[in-house]
């Protein structure tokens, strides 16, 4: 046990940045495994089934629910402005630049992410990966590959289904419950929404869908290099808690940083 603190700052710091080289490396590594032949075509369409069509009934409901509880809200604080012809501004604005890209990479996160972590995890403790490699077969190409074109394909197209939902939850609350006129509802809408801010939402999901299969795939293939995980099935559970929650962090990090350069 180390108890100078400058040297255990020292060390922490060498870790982070051995930690940063091996992820960069990593990421690099799957890029160059999607132009490597032979395509595994089927498995990404396994992939996308698992990732895309998996999440749809968590993306479903969480955007209904917040589209309604939007609507209800929105109609409370433009109510007291009389602006409730408004509030499919501010519901669909609201879900396309901001709640629809982050919410849907948290829920993916939670759902796919947590799974991709763990079951590269356990392949690397049980020694597949170290099989893989010993038959000549890239693990990139056969493994991680297939999960980031997966990803960047479903994320977005996820986001898209979390959009049209959760604006129409906001329209069952807002004109169904409340009793805003359908045609001011919509027609707001149209007037808002632009071109740059349905761009805006798809830049983020296709940047929070890197993020999150980065992330969670890089913390599970090098479960044994991270600090603290721990050896056997302690330690795959520890790093796949740590890569949904830096997974979750990184989102909404960037989240900010995108909006505050492309808004």
């Amino acid at each position: 046990m180390q108890n100078n603190p400058i040297q255990r700052l020292g060390d922490t710091g060498v870790y982070v940045l051995q930690d940063l080289g091996r992820m960069t490396f990593f990421l690099l590594k799957a890029f160059r495994g999607v132009f490597r032949r032979p395509f595994r075509v089927r498995e990404v369409i396994r992939q996308v089934h698992f990732i895309g069509a998996g999440s749809l009934t968590v993306i479903i409901c969480t955007a209904a629910t917040t589209g309604m509880v939007l609507g209800l809200q929105g109609y409370y604080s433009l109510n007291k402005f009389g602006a409730e012809g408004w509030l499919g501004s501010v519901v669909s604005l609201s879900l396309i630049m901001e709640l629809g890209p982050v919410l849907t990479a948290l829920m993916v996160t939670g759902r796919a992410g947590s799974a991709m972590c763990a079951e590269l995890g356990i392949m690397r403790i049980s020694d597949q990966i170290d099989a893989l490699d010993c038959m000549a077969i890239d693990p990139f190409r056969y493994l991680i590959s297939p999960k980031f074109l997966a990803a960047l394909f479903s994320v977005p197209l996820l986001t898209a289904v979390f959009d049209v939902v959760g604006i129409f939850g906001g329209y069952v609350a807002g004109v169904t419950l409340m009793g805003v006129s359908p045609g001011s509802y919509i027609e707001s809408m149209q007037a808002s929404v632009t071109n740059h801010d349905i761009r805006l939402g798809v830049i983020k999901s296709f940047v929070f869908g890197l993020l999150v299969v980065w992330i969670c795939t890089g913390r599970g293939y090098f479960v044994w290099e991270i600090r603290g995980a721990g050896f056997g099935a302690e330690s795959v559970s520890r790093v796949t808690t740590q890569a949904v929650v830096m997974s979750s962090i990184t989102v909404l990090v960037f989240d900010y940083l995108l909006t505050a350069v492309l808004l």
